[in-house]
């Protein structure tokens, strides 16, 4: 799997797996040199992307070192200042969208439903917060769901780590088997929260499940005072891209080939 590291303050991501760079905390003390740093190391390792999440104060600055906007957070820094998505591609292919028309075709349907909850969870489930009983079979959900995915959500010990410092799990029980989950990743320092890391057991889909997490998720963030939700969900996920439309949530930008999913990279 990738490693997640420090340069200066910031913490990066990066590895052959997502072959990438990823900047997903940054320290505004350490630009502009971080930005020759990642070029640096991208170059080491021959990687064809470097993605990062700053504040919208620093766009013109990653502009002029060939960054583009992929994608914005509206009032993520404390519900105030936009978070921008800036991109540098370093291999021509990976800037290409060769899926561009089914991408479309995704948003528009999602946005075509009706809003709101399609139906009661089923009496039979129950939804709680994860605690550290619960990962060995969240392990198992994530290893049944996924081939491949950017985070290793598979290892016990990373779900353990992760638990104990900033993310929040959340799961549908049946019987007490763990049958669909998910994650707030929550940024403390700025009042925002990732909804992500959804997954359901094959046999259990279909019955509004994740809808039902995202809106347990919103409702505990909510309670702990977080400004600002978001997700990057996959584009080419009807399913996953309806359950945020129907909740509400604004369409801000797509990342081309950004991430290492269900066996290969996609935006």
């Amino acid at each position: 799997m990738d490693s997640i590291e420090k340069i200066g303050n910031s913490i990066i991501q990066h590895g052959r797996y997502n072959d990438r760079i990823y900047l997903m905390k940054l320290d505004s003390a350490d630009m502009p040199s971080l930005l020759d740093e990642m070029d640096a190391l991208a170059e080491k390792e021959n990687y064809s992307k470097i993605f990062t999440k700053v504040p919208e104060s620093f766009k013109e600055l990653l502009c002029n070192h060939n960054y583009l906007c992929e994608a914005s957070i509206p009032r993520f820094y404390d519900g105030k200042e936009a978070a921008v998505i800036m991109s540098k591609f370093l291999d021509d292919k990976r800037s290409t969208n060769y899926l561009a028309e089914v991408h479309e075709d995704v948003i528009k349907t999602a946005f075509s439903k009706e809003k709101g909850l399609g139906s009661a969870l089923p009496f039979e489930y129950s939804i709680r917060k994860c605690d550290k009983q619960d990962i060995k079979q969240m392990a198992d959900v994530y290893q049944e769901t996924f081939e491949t995915y950017p985070f290793p959500i598979h290892d016990p010990n990373y779900l353990l780590k992760t638990m104990e410092d900033n993310v929040v799990y959340f799961g549908v029980f049946k019987d007490e088997k763990a049958v669909a989950l998910s994650s707030a990743e929550i940024d403390y320092d700025h009042s925002a929260v990732e909804m992500t890391d959804f997954a359901t057991l094959p046999e259990f889909r279909g019955k509004g499940l994740s809808s039902h997490l995202l809106m347990k998720m919103e409702e505990e963030m909510k309670a702990m005072g977080i400004s600002t939700a978001f997700t990057i969900a996959r584009a080419s996920s009807y399913g996953m891209n309806i359950v945020f439309a129907k909740c509400n949530y604004e369409y801000c930008g797509r990342l081309v080939n950004n991430t290492n999913i269900s066996g290969n990279i996609k935006a």
